[in-house]
């Protein structure tokens, strides 16, 4: 038996009770009102408004790109198409990092402007001021270490993270960090799946992980990779869910030809 029944918004706390109750979690993103309306409807406990929309919306190489303005305007769509589930966006690169002040400000504006649910931001302990002060004006924090792409240029790769002894010890260090400093939840991206493993059980909130193993609370992909709407990325945590390419490349195909062969519209689409 699910802990949240189907109509009841899903909260931070629902979460906690999930994984309390060893429930798994779902998440995956969205950016757009209709996708979410169709992602809430199939019962996602989680939508994240991520800055991946810089990389699948947007057409950039990175998720540095995109802006604040930008990240509201794609949480505000997605807010007005889903009615239950939690929705958590993403600070983008700069509207947080080495001001707590700005940091908070950014967050704020989330919420106010798009009505969004809760904020994740990337980051260990060099973010854990902006978390505290960004929590003690009531705006939840979702946390997200391993691969933090927002940082792709200082480490120069998306390869899997954590897997030295020393930079596992740290990611420890940090999740216990996070955790302490207030955030309900945590994204562990690209990591061993021991290691994933291990975070989870340490500690008491939710751990969703991307590519990083079975053994966390919960699982997010990016909804165009699962969809298959994109054939040029195939890392190995990902599972295909449908070609979504391949059946709009069908439709359009059809519909050209209809329209090119005077087939479309027919008498009984006509007025």
């Amino acid at each position: 038996m699910s802990v949240h029944s189907e109509n009841k918004r899903v909260t931070t706390h629902t979460l906690q009770s999930m994984k309390n109750q060893g429930e798994k979690i779902s998440m995956l993103t969205a950016y757009d009102f209709s996708m979410a309306r169709i992602l809430d409807d199939s019962g996602i406990d989680v939508l994240l408004v991520g800055d991946s929309a810089s990389n699948v919306m947007a057409g950039h190489e990175t998720t540095l790109p995109i802006t604040l303005d930008q990240m509201i305007y794609h949480a505000q769509s997605v807010v007005r198409g889903a009615q239950r589930c939690l929705i958590v966006v993403d600070l983008p690169f700069g509207s947080y990092q080495g001001n707590s002040k700005e940091a908070l400000n950014s967050a704020i504006r989330i919420m106010k402007e798009a009505g969004a649910h809760a904020i994740k931001l990337e980051g260990g302990e060099e973010v854990v001021d902006s978390i505290k002060r960004i929590i003690s004006a009531g705006v939840p924090v979702m946390g997200h270490l391993g691969l933090t792409p927002q940082s792709i240029y200082k480490f120069g790769t998306y390869a899997v993270r954590a897997k030295k002894a020393d930079e596992a010890e740290q990611l420890m260090r940090n999740a216990e960090l996070l955790q302490d400093a207030g955030c309900f939840a945590l994204v562990l991206e690209k990591i061993p799946a021991a290691l994933g493993q291990k975070v989870a059980e340490t500690l008491s909130i939710p751990v969703i992980g991307i590519g990083a193993g079975g053994g966390v609370d919960g699982q997010v992909l990016v909804m165009h990779d699962m969809l298959g709407l994109n054939k040029d990325f195939s890392p190995r945590f990902l599972r295909r869910y449908a070609s979504l390419y391949d059946t709009v490349h069908e439709a359009v195909g059809n519909y050209i030809k209809d329209v090119k062969s005077r087939d479309f519209p027919n008498e009984q689409e006509q007025y």
